[in-house]
Order: structure tokens, then C-alpha cells, then sequence
């Protein structure tokens, strides 16, 4: 039951966009989908069918190549229904970054704590860690120790809490009681930046000594 596992570094913040296949099966998903191009092109190289476009939020970095993948091949798009409003103001996001907006894609599902994603012979739990944005979640690969965790959590820092939606309290309430209950093993895979661990981050992680 071998897992492929790609991470696309998609311009202009440096997003990480995961591409994960099913090796017996050849299903994919996709978590936080950026450059189109570069998703079709990895998913043509290993011989994959797009089943899902998952988002662990709705910042414009993390959906930019949505829509054109909806259209594309027809995957389902889902993302936490808090997210929405994100979703719905992608040219608003773009403003305020001074960069042209995608199109808004339509979702398909809205995810929740305790959802299970499963494509081919490998399944996702959802677990809702608000406070980067609204509807902030995280995608732990079940049987595994790996953890999508979007821009919740990162190598020695965490998720801005100063656009739209964020909270800090709610952002470390998110970490302490949803993501250090984790094994110490998990790898973390984060949103942007070098993948690390759960029980490095508790170690060193500045921001989050204390918790």
C-alpha cells in the first residue's frame, strides 16, 4: 500500500501544495491546490486520477488553481464551510495583496471534525484547528503519523492570525488541544516551509512554549 507523496513549492508565497496517489490504485488528491500546470503535469508523470481538491483553508495562496482543476478533471472541491466567505472574496484577498484573483471555485462538500477522506487504499481525518482562518483545519493521514497541517502550524512558528477571520488565542487553543495529543512521530507537512514534527515544535517551537 505505498503512498505518493509530491510537494509542490508554488510562487508568488512560496505555498506548499501536497500531491498524494494511491500506488495500487492510481487515485490522487490534492491538499491546497497552487499552480495548475505543475499539479496536471506530476499527476500525468506518476499515472494518477484526481478523485479530490482538499483545502485546509481558504487563503487565496492555498486555492489559486482551484477552479481551473475543477474544470479540468472534475474533481469534487472541499473545504470547511466556515472558509466560504473566503472562497467568495478571492478579489478582495488579491487586493490586498496586489495580485489578480482566481476564480472562485464551487465546493462540493463542506468538510468537518471527524470526516474521513478516502481515496484508493489510504483515508484522511479532518480535525478543525481554527484561528490562521475561520475554518482552519488540519488532514492527519490515518495509519501513517503525517499531518497536513496547512498554515496552523509550522517549523518554529505557527500561522499569522492578522488577515482575515484569524485569532491567536484561538490558534494556540487550536495547536494545544487538537494537535499536541498527536504522537511526537508525526511529521508535520506544513503549508509553507520544511516539513518538521510534533515533537520537535513542542520542544523549540518559540511560539508555542508554555502550552
Amino acid at each position: 500500500m505505498k503512498l505518493i507523496l509530491e510537494c509542490l513549492v508554488v510562487p508568488p508565497f512560496e505555498s506548499n501544495c501536497w500531491i498524494l496517489g494511491c500506488s495500487e490504485t492510481q487515485a490522487a488528491i490534492v491538499i491546497d491546490p497552487g499552480d495548475e500546470a505543475s499539479i496536471l503535469e506530476t499527476l500525468k508523470v506518476h499515472k494518477l486520477t484526481l478523485k479530490y481538491l482538499i483545502h485546509t483553508h481558504g487563503h487565496l495562496d492555498h486555492v489559486s488553481a482551484t477552479a481551473v482543476l475543477q474544470q479540468e478533471t472534475g474533481a469534487p472541491v472541499l473545504i470547511h464551510e466556515a472558509d466560504q466567505i473566503l472562497l467568495d472574496n478571492l478579489g478582495l484577498q488579491g487586493t490586498m495583496f496586489g495580485l489578480a484573483a482566481p476564480a472562485s471555485p464551487t465546493v462540493d462538500r463542506y468538510i468537518c471534525e471527524g470526516d474521513r477522506i478516502g481515496w484508493g487504499q489510504h483515508t484522511l481525518s479532518v480535525i478543525e484547528t481554527p484561528g490562521h482562518s475561520p475554518g482552519g483545519v488540519c488532514l492527519n493521514l490515518e495509519g501513517e503519523h503525517i499531518l497536513f497541517a496547512g498554515d496552523t502550524l509550522f517549523q518554529d512558528s505557527i500561522g499569522r492570525t492578522d488577515l482575515w477571520g484569524g485569532d491567536y488565542e484561538q490558534l494556540l487553543d487550536s495547536i494545544r488541544e487538537k494537535l499536541w495529543p498527536l504522537h511526537d512521530d508525526t511529521i508535520v507537512c506544513p503549508g509553507h516551509g520544511p516539513r518538521t514534527t510534533i515533537g520537535r515544535e513542542k520542544r523549540v517551537n518559540p511560539f508555542l512554549q508554555g502550552l
